[in-house]
């Protein structure tokens, strides 16, 4: 486990990601059509759910790789809800500004969101969502909301499967990573897209391009801001996480291992207590 650690750490993460996704990008026919077949064999991903169906009808690898859905494939419903497909990872309160990653590791709030902030976290809640390979890789709004701010901190690109989350300390901490700050009818609100090892670049529907991994960036001007409850805000060019992180301690229904689609409620009903 150490070793898969050490071997992660000296590799050149950016270099290997930016080749796979010049790999993931290529039109060619053949390299495509093989890509997409294998991953599909390989990871059972559910194609009857995508909006196209046909693997020869997609322009490349990555284009197969954030796919669509078919129209009311996920029914959004709840106070708030899943932004994403996926599993949970943790869920829980914040507690002296630090949030849990696994039993017996924590990382620091601050850290994670790249210093200050518009909301005061310290005393709220999160939840942790892992995208598996499989899973659909467009994440939505899990309420309704209105976009202050975001920031975009370049970093590493470490595995977030469970063997690195276990034994890595400060993994969301040390990736690449953009934070999105929500102003909501719960206060604010934080939406984290972290980034992994192979993601080729994490995109927004404001952007036309993926955020460099070479340079920091605040934004406060967007093309759209106001989103509603399950419209998107973005997407992974291959696989990570997502973090909530919330002013109010929500009642989280989910517990970690358990998996979650995009709509699913993710709090109790009397947790419909919004700010005045």
């Amino acid at each position: 486990m150490k070793l898969f650690i050490f071997l992660q750490s000296i590799v050149p993460q950016h270099f290997i990601s930016r080749l796979i996704g010049h790999i993931a990008k290529s039109e060619n026919r053949w390299i495509k059509t093989v890509l997409i077949k294998i991953f599909i064999r390989y990871f059972s991903v559910n194609m009857s759910e995508a909006e196209v169906s046909t693997v020869e009808d997609y322009r490349s690898f990555n284009h197969f790789f954030i796919r669509k859905l078919k129209p009311n494939q996920r029914i959004i419903l709840g106070q708030i809800t899943s932004p994403c497909d996926g599993q949970v990872s943790q869920a829980g309160q914040i507690k002296n500004g630090r949030l849990l990653q696994v039993k017996g590791i924590d990382y620091s709030l601050s850290s994670l969101l790249g210093g200050e902030t518009l909301g005061d976290y310290t005393n709220g809640s999160f939840i942790t969502i892992y995208l598996a390979p499989k899973d659909y890789h467009r994440v939505h709004a899990p309420l309704d909301c209105e976009i202050i701010q975001s920031k975009y901190v370049p970093g590493s690109l470490f595995s977030v499967n469970q063997l690195t989350t276990s034994h890595l300390e400060g993994l969301f901490t040390r990736n690449e990573r953009l934070i999105c700050e929500f102003n909501t009818r719960y206060g604010m609100l934080s939406l984290v897209f972290v980034g992994a090892m192979i993601v080729a670049g994490i995109k927004t529907v404001w952007k036309d391009k993926v955020y460099s991994p070479n340079a920091y960036l605040e934004e406060k001007s967007f093309g759209k801001s106001i989103f509603k409850q399950g419209e998107e805000i973005g997407h992974f060019e291959m696989g990570s996480t997502v973090l909530l992180i919330a002013q109010e301690q929500m009642d989280w229904i989910l517990s970690p291992g358990e998996l979650v689609k995009l709509g699913q409620p993710l709090v109790s009903p009397s947790d419909d207590h919004p700010q005045s």
